[in-house]
């Protein structure tokens, strides 16, 4: 599901009118409005990322199978607080059908320009990486990331998966969901009768109808079809305050493009791995591992 917070910094004004208080797509708050269940495993690179509380695990946010060893989500999603596993292969959450792969997760890097505090500030991005590598099988396939600077036009046609709320306040829906979300400009999602400023150049919008993503599915992957195949082009953020699928207020995307990246030594598996994420073109990440203090891995972009 996408976490979602509240946003009470975020008070922005658009042609006299109060502007709708981004909020995270959470466990406690949502899942995929409108919609329909999913075919099993039609979407094989999506995840469920669990939290541990007690015995039990608990599904929170959604992501991306990207690499064996590696998991894309959003950065809202993960705490250092808490110890998390990955669910592949995952169709319901409350019935195992014998194709899911339960791992650990053995590390969690953030986006150095991640600002918990608000989301609108944008690089809401975070990579998990795992304790053991996925098997890969017609269950569990890795994502596709787009080529490097691609840009979709208006009304690509993408869709938004995830276990989230099915209605604003509504109940989780216990099986994948999938929604149809038309890919919005940027010069339509920022302007003022939609997002206005609060929606940057450094993300992406989908939706904006009757059908969004909502809490529980933050983090999961924005797939928008393109030449005869799916690509992840996103990582759902945030929606609305005023309701998932709230009108001319599109679910927001932190975008994912290919690009070079450079990491200190020591890390060369990160760095094999950065060169396909964008987002995480920074001078440094904050990095934690479950039980351990936090430490920093500076990166430099690549010429």
């Amino acid at each position: 599901m996408l976490r979602f917070l509240v946003l009470t910094s975020l008070a922005a004004l658009a042609l006299g009118n109060l502007v709708p208080q981004p909020r995270y797509l959470e466990d406690s708050v949502g899942r995929v409005v409108g919609g329909n269940v999913a075919k099993p495993n039609s979407w094989p690179w999506q995840i469920s990322l669990q939290y541990r509380s007690g015995s039990n695990y608990y599904h929170t946010c959604g992501g991306t199978l990207i690499e064996k060893g590696w998991v894309m989500t959003a950065a809202h999603c993960v705490d250092s607080g808490r110890t998390y596993r990955v669910v592949l292969g995952e169709h319901d959450l409350y019935s195992n059908s014998g194709t899911e792969q339960i791992i650990d997760v053995k590390q969690v890097i953030i986006h150095a320009g991640w600002n918990r505090y608000n989301v609108a500030d944008g690089y809401d991005i975070a990579l998990l990486r795992l304790a053991n590598d996925a098997t890969l099988n017609s269950h569990v396939e890795l994502g596709s990331l787009p080529h490097s600077g691609q840009i979709l036009p208006h009304n690509n046609l993408c869709y938004i998966t995830g276990w989230g709320l099915t209605s604003t306040g509504g109940s989780l829906s216990s099986q994948l969901k999938e929604a149809y979300l038309p890919l919005v400009g940027h010069e339509v999602c920022s302007s003022s009768s939609w997002w206005g400023s609060t929606v940057k150049d450094t993300m992406v919008c989908g939706g904006g109808g009757a059908e969004s993503g909502c809490n529980g599915d933050s983090g999961g992957p924005l797939n928008c079809f393109v030449d005869g195949r799916y690509y992840v082009h996103g990582i759902a953020s945030f929606v609305s305050g005023y309701g998932c699928n709230y009108p001319q207020k599109p679910t927001v995307f932190t975008p994912v493009s290919p690009h070079p990246v450079k990491v200190s030594s020591g890390f060369k598996e990160e760095e094999a791995l950065f060169r396909n994420v964008e987002m995480l073109q920074t001078s440094s990440c904050f990095c934690y591992s479950p039980h351990s203090l936090p430490q920093v891995i500076n990166t430099e972009a690549a010429l």
